[in-house]
């Protein structure tokens, strides 16, 4: 049985941390007067701007960044966590997360992409988490829209979705518990202690800026380690600037159909359904789902998914 966090009311403190990559204020401006405007406080981790370069260009050391999330997750006086951005570092995190406070008082984290495996880790732990749009508004631009059914699932209210059926879906009626997020994070995740229980869920996975090749090879590495022989189904979101962007500019697009045609040639001796083109990734319409939820999914002439 997962626990989901309590519902936040109006005067809520919201953390904003930086788990991974560096940020800079003025990319934060916006998405932190969101957070005023839909009447919550939003409280600003030590090091939510820190930068630390060391083959990358990460929000602090990794010390640094364990001291924020670690405050985040345990204040008691803050009642949702939002990453500010991806990139990469989170990994480096894991080995140091402190839940002691937390598990009293479970509270929303809401991120994606290298979030992925802090939200694996929490899922571990028994608690859902929201693989929703982080604080940084990408280069692609976010809809009003994104946010606000974040702020809904905030609320306590449920999620449904209807979206278009894709030529590559495989249908069929299912419920399970969903999981994922970002492909690169969940085969990176494999053999750990720290990796999804993938038996009897419904796995969602998105990308971007993966070689087709590099696609393949993380496709493959689940295949290997009998991760579609475990799933009840598959959704699959956003595969953004996908394969060599010098020699395809033709695939530089939010669903791009040879890395869904490459994804569905690798899974078609499975008959679990599959949903391609869920507005979930690094793309604009980047509609929130919850990890750990009890989800229905609907895979007919249209596509129906019920939280």
């Amino acid at each position: 049985m997962k626990i989901f966090p309590k519902s936040l009311k109006k005067g809520d403190k919201i953390a904003i941390i930086s788990p991974a990559g560096s940020v800079e204020p003025s990319h934060l401006e916006k998405g932190i007067e969101m957070i005023k405007a839909k009447g919550f406080e939003p409280v600003l981790g030590k090091n939510l701007y820190t930068k630390f370069s060391n083959g990358y260009n990460y929000a602090g050391t990794e010390k640094q960044r364990l001291k924020d999330i670690n405050w985040a997750l345990n204040d008691s006086e803050i009642s949702a966590i939002w990453a500010s951005r991806g990139g990469y570092g989170c990994q480096h995190l894991l080995e140091g997360l402190n839940l002691k406070e937390f598990t009293k008082n479970p509270k929303w984290y809401i991120g994606y992409s290298d979030n992925t495996v802090i939200q694996s880790y929490l899922l571990k732990k028994g608690f859902a988490s929201i693989h929703g749009q982080t604080i940084k508004t990408s280069s692609f631009g976010v809809t009003d829209e994104t946010y606000n059914l974040i702020f809904d699932i905030l609320k306590g209210k449920t999620s449904k979705y209807t979206i278009k059926s894709h030529q590559f879906n495989n249908q069929g009626n299912i419920e399970g518990e969903l999981i994922g997020g970002n492909l690169a994070l969940i085969y990176a995740l494999l053999g750990t202690k720290y990796s999804f229980d993938f038996k009897d869920k419904i796995l969602f996975i998105e990308d971007i800026g993966e070689n087709f090749y590099a696609l393949d090879r993380m496709i493959m590495s689940l295949e290997l380690a009998g991760v579609f022989k475990k799933i009840k189904g598959l959704i699959i979101g956003g595969m953004t600037n996908m394969g060599d962007e010098k020699e395809n500019k033709q695939y530089e697009e939010s669903f791009d159909e040879f890395a869904f045609k490459l994804i569905s040639d690798r899974i078609s001796k499975y008959d679990f359904p599959v949903v391609f083109g869920f507005p979930n990734g690094h793309i604009k319409d980047n509609r929130p789902l919850i990890i750990g939820s009890k989800v229905k999914v609907k895979v007919e002439n249209k596509v129906k998914i019920e939280f």
